[in-house]
């Protein structure tokens, strides 16, 4: 496996593919403490206003804060909004 991931990571490189991409990998961007964009996700698990869990490819993630609301649900990308307190990946 990890062969056939060195390989991918090279040829996205040469390519100049997002790495995120191939590696079917989420990307997860902060605006401050606000908003977090999460990308290439597996859907929601759990949903409340003081936690927010997310299935990935190859784990969760968690996002714990205050008054959370969820925007721009879309297939690719879940938006969260709030007071983000914290965020963890568990693999």
């Amino acid at each position: 496996m990890l062969r056939r991931k060195g390989k991918l990571q090279s040829l996205a490189g040469f390519l100049d593919i997002p790495q995120d991409i191939v590696l079917d990998m989420p990307r997860i961007t902060m605006l401050g403490n606000k908003q977090l964009l999460v990308e290439n996700h597996k859907g929601i698990i759990e949903y409340t206003p003081s936690l927010v869990r997310i299935k990935l490819n190859q784990g969760e993630l968690f996002i714990l804060g205050e008054n959370l609301t969820l925007g721009n649900l879309q297939a690719e990308q879940i938006l969260v909004e709030g007071v983000v307190q914290e965020v963890k990946y568990d693999i």
